[in-house]
């Protein structure tokens, strides 16, 4: 386990300050506010905290209501909106100074044996191995940048995540448009053993992962490049997700992504997440605002 991955898993150990109220850090980002994906996977793990271990998360709907201050901690109060007999319903509402800025409900439910059970097959993808790693992909775009250490802030940014993208990110192929999908194989960037091999822990990561790469579908099909070259401006809106079937983010997960539409300066992204052996695990969908910059 890299030195990152201690750090990102230092972040999700929220620290209780009441029953149901928790407090969280933060962390710069290569954005001026707060990483979505790390409000959402805190919020979750505040939510778990009040639910029994045997019950793991089915559903998430979340909200982006304010830029969070990656200088000031966050606190999370968590709601207990229901415990019944199969399932329980939690409501978490992030604050900070004195102001939400993120609000989830989720949804637990106790594994069960069912009768009826399908899913869509696995898209084709290859093999996670032969693709390029962040290091090795993120250098050969650094002209396309429109800041000089935006390939440091990155790496940086996702240290604790072994990201690989199938084909070219969006600001490897600027100016031309293409399918609105794209897939990209991730995993964190260590085993997770002892005390943190938590299943709720697991479904967290891939939590704060999913809101890293789920727009990119957007931008290919207009030919943008993204924030890091600077020919868009946007930011998450709402984030939904649903879980399917057990997972471990220390494992090779397959995020397949597409964009149905976009107009009026928002965006539509839809991701279904396949372990490396074919099963799907979690499907997402989220809305962001996705804008031109008003010099174009």
């Amino acid at each position: 386990m890299n030195d990152a991955l201690k750090s990102l898993l230092d972040l999700l150990d929220l620290e209780r300050i009441e029953q149901d109220i928790f407090r969280g850090q933060s962390r710069a980002s290569v954005v001026p506010r707060v990483f979505g994906g790390q409000v959402a996977a805190q919020a979750l793990v505040a939510a778990g905290r009040t639910v029994p271990a045997d019950r793991p998360p089915h559903s998430l709907h979340a909200y982006f209501l304010r830029p969070g201050d990656p200088g000031a901690p966050i606190v999370y109060t968590v709601d207990r909106i229901r415990d019944g007999r199969s399932f329980t319903t939690r409501r978490v509402v992030a604050v900070q100074h004195g102001k939400p800025i993120f609000h989830l409900t989720a949804s637990f439910h106790a594994q069960e044996e069912a009768a009826l059970e399908h899913q869509e097959p696995m898209p084709a993808a290859p093999d996670p191995l032969e693709l390029p790693t962040q290091a090795e992909l993120l250098p050969r775009y650094a002209d396309r940048f429109r800041e000089p250490d935006m390939v440091q802030r990155l790496l940086e940014a996702r240290a604790a995540v072994d990201l690989r993208y199938v084909e070219e990110p969006p600001f490897g192929s600027v100016g031309t448009a293409r399918e609105p999908r794209s897939q990209v194989w991730f995993r964190t960037d260590g085993k997770l053993d002892g005390p943190e091999d938590l299943p709720l822990l697991h479904i967290c990561l891939v939590t704060y992962v999913s809101d890293m790469t789920l727009l990119d579908s957007i931008l290919l099909a207009h030919g943008r490049g993204g924030w890091a070259v600077g020919d868009v401006v946007g930011a998450s809106l709402d984030h939904a997700m649903w879980f399917h079937r057990p997972l471990r983010a220390d494992e090779w997960l397959l995020y397949d992504q597409e964009s149905p539409t976009a107009r009026s300066g928002r965006g539509l992204g839809t991701g279904r997440i396949f372990t490396a052996d074919g099963r799907l695990a979690v499907s997402v969908v989220q809305e962001g605002v996705v804008r031109v910059p008003r010099e174009d």
